[in-house]
């Protein structure tokens, strides 16, 4: 059963409810959707919104949340589900709620706002605005009534109205500062020329300095995955040294191992079904917030696969091939492709994680005695458990060893192992029995992309054929769905929920280098030409729409057309560097330039590669683990691209495959070709792989490419990994 206290009143039938609708119930969004119930007099973002602030000289009330946002949820109930206070937000405001997924544009530059205001940011944004969008006054969560030294929300309204009428001169500078610290803070702008392997160390070296060697991760709480650094410490784990010392790379390899293995163990990882909750509250990532993302989890899957080609750790591929499962079953589309965007945390406000986790008792009522011995044993399950609100609820974790668990309980390691699979399977069974939290089913490009390409790379380093047909089957769902070679990239395939209409919205920056990134992977993969050309059609795309001529990099929204007018805080620029919470949309569209440019040989895509990392590279070491993707992007364009292409259809090319998927590299791509298809490459590979001897004899080849030249074929693993050592 899958329910959502968010979206619990769609269900309702009654007179009631459909008396008090409000227009968001013209909305696609399912954030959105869930409060078309409240007395607010709610707006979505657009042009209607800003005329009528603008007519009736009001300012705006803009709150930005996401489906999946607890405290979003709670301030709902508390306060825009309050008549009092919707009466306040009517007689002094417009209001306007807009979907932080559905748009980022907008939530990126309103946060920047916020933070420059009070300090933080987060979700619920609560921001207040003049009529032209130009924020004065915000913060995050809001309570009802004055607490903890905190103003209560109504006061805050009435306080932001009474300066809006009476102090308008002051609410005007104010909102003036405002948005010169956005365009401050998001310009991160410090060129420098020639960036080098020196940058890219001192980045590994920043990640290496927060390492949490205790409890693996980086900082102190809360703890994120940072699954960007994790990949640049897996790189650098796997070469000799990333500044010539060999102490670099074991540091490097170190970090990397302890930290998957640390999390995979916590209860940031969903033992039962598989998957990760989004962050962790406290150091050894035992209590999470309970969310769980498309975008964590593809990059962290990422993250696993990289560490099982690198080290060769079943472990590594246990965890893989769990969150695959968990993303089969609960966040994709089995049917027609594409993968959702998320599940809540939570199914009610009166539960935190209920869901998720367990009490002693709930556990002992679903397994045998021998089977609860090993399991509370092992998941640290016991009377007293780790949640704040409910002191008797577990969350599942690993603390010790399965061999431990043996001894203690002794019994033989393999019974130990039995009784455990047992209780697990007996576990997720009960659990899936509970309401469900709910799964927000609208399908993002960029969110895509970024699952595509990691359901290509698990399902090639692990050979699982069905993962990898369903990620072409997403890519061919958003290919053909949200792009347009006139209209460009849109940013949503298809909305979760029915009901409402979503008027289009434009993609940005992100949408186009992931999805450019997932289509190259599927060309690497297949062969089939359609893949890098629309690969290729879209880096065109992103580079027409996002790049700047004039002082070069990336911005994140469309170069705007003459005579177009953009509301509130989108009149700025925005040029995203950092890795907040998904990789950042430079360093990635720097990425996909240089693979290209690998592949097609054109020298203005190296050029704009190069622009744009010299762009940030005066500063870009002071983002520390927010700068990882830079570090790996940079990390390509030094060593230069290496293209493994391995070419036949037989049990010798699939061995002379898998040698060369061995050992995660970031500037390295592993092609499989059929004979058939040497007649149509990219340009650069069309110049010489079909002119290479040997390649019309009998049997598979490999051969290894780098620089714009290619060794002579192999046809043997030793001699394949002697190739490797010479070019990586």
């Amino acid at each position: 059963m899958e329910a959502s206290f968010a979206l619990d009143w769609i269900a309702m039938g009654n007179d009631q409810v459909s008396e008090h609708l409000n227009s968001l119930a013209q909305a696609a969004s399912a954030y959105l959707r869930s409060a078309m119930h409240q007395p607010v007099r709610w707006h979505e973002w657009g042009e209607e919104a800003f005329r009528l602030a603008e007519a009736e000289d009001k300012p705006i009330l803009l709150d930005i949340g996401a489906v999946w946002c607890h405290w979003c949820h709670v301030m709902d109930r508390e306060s825009y589900e309050s008549a009092d206070t919707a009466r306040i937000i009517n007689d002094h405001f417009i209001a306007v709620k807009v979907d932080r997924d559905e748009r980022p544009d907008v939530d990126t530059r309103y946060q920047a706002a916020v933070s420059a205001i009070s300090g933080q940011g987060g979700w619920p944004l609560t921001a207040f605005l003049t009529p032209d969008g130009k924020p004065y006054f915000g913060g995050t969560y809001f309570p009802p009534g004055d607490q903890h030294g905190r103003p209560g929300f109504q006061r805050v309204l009435l306080t932001m109205a009474e300066a809006f009428q009476k102090r308008r001169d002051e609410v005007n500078e104010s909102a003036g500062s405002v948005m010169a610290a956005i365009e401050h803070n998001e310009s991160f702008m410090g060129r420098a020329g020639n960036p080098g392997p020196e940058l890219v160390g001192k980045l590994i070296g920043s990640a290496l300095k927060q390492f949490d060697a205790r409890s693996g991760g980086f900082g102190s709480q809360p703890k994120f995955p940072h699954s960007g650094a994790i990949d640049l410490l897996l790189d650098a784990a796997s070469r000799m040294s990333a500044d010539g010392t060999e102490s670099v790379s074991e540091k490097a390899r170190v970090a990397a191992q302890v930290t998957l293995q640390k999390m995979a163990k916590g209860g940031i990882y969903d033992h039962l079904a598989g998957g990760f909750h989004r962050y962790s509250v406290d150091e050894q990532w035992v209590v999470p917030h309970f969310e769980k993302m498309a975008y964590d989890n593809s990059e962290l899957l990422k993250n696993y696969v990289h560490a099982y080609q690198t080290f060769v750790d079943p472990e590594a591929a246990r965890v893989a091939r769990e969150m695959i499962q968990w993303m089969d079953e609960w966040l994709s589309d089995r049917k027609l492709g594409g993968f959702y965007a998320s599940q809540d945390a939570d199914l009610s406000l009166d539960d935190d994680g209920d869901y998720f986790t367990w009490t002693r008792d709930e556990a002992a009522a679903v397994l045998t005695v021998e089977e609860l011995a090993v399991a509370s044993a092992y998941y640290d399950i016991g009377e007293i458990g780790d949640m704040h609100h409910n002191p008797a609820k577990n969350v599942l974790h690993v603390r010790g060893t399965l061999e431990g668990v043996a001894k203690a309980n002794a019994i033989p390691l393999e019974t130990a192992r039995e009784r455990l699979a047992s209780a697990k399977s007996k576990l997720y069974a009960a659990r899936l029995k509970r309401p469900t939290p709910y799964v927000d089913k609208t399908v993002y490009v960029g969110w895509n992309g970024m699952c595509i390409s990691a359901y290509l790379e698990a399902g090639r380093v692990l050979d699982m054929p069905e993962v990898r047909a369903f990620a072409l089957k997403s890519l061919d769902r958003v290919l053909n769905t949200a792009w347009d070679a006139t209209d460009g990239l849109a940013h949503v395939v298809a909305y979760g929920e029915a009901g409402g209409s979503g008027a289009r919205v434009a993609g940005v920056l992100d949408d186009y280098v992931f999805l450019g990134h997932a289509a190259l992977d599927a060309w690497a993969l297949t062969g089939e030409m359609r893949y890098y050309t629309a690969a290729e059609a879209l880096m065109e795309g992103a580079l027409a729409r996002f790049y700047d001529v004039t002082e070069c990099g990336f911005f994140d929204t469309e170069i705007a057309v003459k005579g177009e007018v953009r509301l509130g805080a989108l009149v700025t620029r925005r040029k995203p560097l950092q890795d907040s919470p998904t990789p950042a949309g430079n360093p990635v569209g720097a990425a996909l330039l240089l693979r290209l440019e690998a592949l097609n040989g054109r020298e203005d895509y190296a050029v704009k590669a190069l622009e744009t990392l010299e762009t940030f590279a005066g500063v870009v070491e002071h983002f520390g683990l927010y700068a990882a993707s830079y570090g790996l992007a940079l990390q390509r364009m030094v060593l230069r691209d290496v293209e493994i292409c391995v070419i036949g259809d037989d049990a010798a090319a699939r061995r002379l495959e898998a040698v060369a998927l061995a050992r995660y590299a970031v500037n390295k791509s592993v092609i499989r070709l059929r004979k058939d298809q040497l007649g149509a490459l990219p340009p650069a590979l069309a110049e010489t792989l079909p002119h290479l001897p040997g390649l019309q004899g009998e049997g598979s080849f490999a051969v290894v490419c780098s620089a714009g030249g290619c060794l002579p074929p192999v046809s043997t693993v030793d001699e394949l990994i002697d190739a490797l050592n010479r070019s990586l």
